[in-house]
Formats: C-alpha cells, sequence, structure tokens
C-alpha cells in the first residue's frame, strides 16, 4: 500500500530597488543568523496570492495590490520534510519595509546583487543564483 506524503508550502517574496533586493535576517528559531527573503507557510484555505499578501504585511509592513504579485519561480525542496516553495515578485508595493516581527527577525537589509552575503538560506541562495540563470524550477535537498 501507497502512503501519501504530505507536502507543505512556502511563498517568498523577492523585493527589488535599483539593483539591490531586500533580505531578512533570521532570529530565534529555524537558521538564526542566515538571511532569507520575507517568506511563510500557507495557511489551510489560502492561495499563494492572499499568502504573500498575508505574509508580507506580517512580517514587513507593506501593502502590495494582489494583481500586482507575479509567481517567478518554484522549488521541489525535499528536507526532514517536503516542500514546494512559490517564489513571488512586485515591481510596486506601498509602505517602507519595516522589522515587524522582532522574535523572528534581527535586521532588514537592501543588498546590491553583487555583493550578497554569504549567509543566505541554501535553497534561497539557489533561487537566487537560478533566476538570474533564467531558470524557474528547481529541486533542493537542503
Amino acid at each position: 500500500m501507497n502512503t501519501r506524503t504530505p507536502i507543505l508550502s512556502a511563498v517568498y517574496l523577492l523585493l527589488r530597488k535599483k539593483n539591490k533586493i531586500l533580505l531578512m535576517k533570521r532570529a530565534n528559531g529555524w537558521m538564526d543568523g542566515y538571511y532569507s527573503l520575507p517568506a511563510g507557510h500557507l495557511d489551510g484555505g489560502e492561495t499563494i496570492i492572499h499568502a504573500m499578501l498575508r505574509e508580507t504585511y506580517e512580517e514587513i509592513g507593506i501593502n502590495i495590490n494582489e494583481n500586482k504579485l507575479k509567481v517567478i519561480y518554484v522549488m521541489h525542496r525535499l528536507t526532514d520534510k517536503e516542500y514546494i516553495d512559490f517564489f513571488l515578485t512586485t515591481e510596486s508595493w506601498t509602505g517602507v519595509p519595516k522589522i515587524k516581527e522582532p522574535n523572528k527577525c534581527s535586521e532588514l537589509k537592501w543588498f546590491s546583487l553583487n555583493s550578497l552575503p554569504s549567509n543566505i538560506v541554501p535553497h534561497v541562495k539557489q533561487f537566487l543564483k537560478n533566476i538570474e540563470e533564467n531558470k524557474f524550477f528547481s529541486e533542493s535537498n537542503d
């Protein structure tokens, strides 16, 4: 008898401002001290777009018009759990990004694409490399 593996889903937001991207330094939990994109899990009954809108406001306090969000990348990630990650972007938002969950984030900073920190969450680093190479899907075991 085959058993089906439950698959979790997460959303990530790539915000660009000129030649810079916004990264958050994780704190008090998983991958402390590593940079990642604003992100979060989908709640039950929630679409990818609505999860991204919710997570973006909860984590960095900006609002995005749902029609301005675009899925740009998908990753199938096998860790101790199985994930399908959706990476989204937008060209416009309202508000100024700020840390709204200091219990999960110790720093919010714009980084030049030419000088990213070395301590980026591995699958986010893989995404950033692949998106620059115009790849839109990958698999990861991190």
